[in-house]
Formats: C-alpha cells, structure tokens, sequence
C-alpha cells in the first residue's frame, strides 16, 4: 500500500468516526465514556495523517 493510499484510508476512517460520534451524540441514551473513546480514536488518526502527510 502506498503512502497516498493509507494516507486516505485513515481519512475514511477519521470520517466514519465523525459520523458515528455526530449520531451518538444526538441519541438521548448516549454513552459519554464510548462518545470519550471514539474522540479519543479520532486525534490518534487525525495526529497520524497529519504525521504521514508532512513527510
């Protein structure tokens, strides 16, 4: 896999967490700990693009 690519595919995946943390934070029956973690899992990816895409 090039660098390119996997560079995309942690955006993919940095998208479809948004997407999911947008969803559990609208339910009413919301589980802040998960809602925490998947943030958490976000930067980690986030910080991993911005790592891959400066070098």
């Amino acid at each position: 896999m090039s660098l390119s690519s996997h560079v995309q595919e942690l955006k993919k995946k940095h998208q479809n967490l948004s997407e999911h943390v947008e969803l559990m934070q609208r339910s009413p029956a919301a589980d802040d700990i998960e809602i925490a973690k998947l943030k958490k899992q976000k930067l980690m990816l986030k910080e991993e693009i911005t790592r891959l895409s400066t070098h």
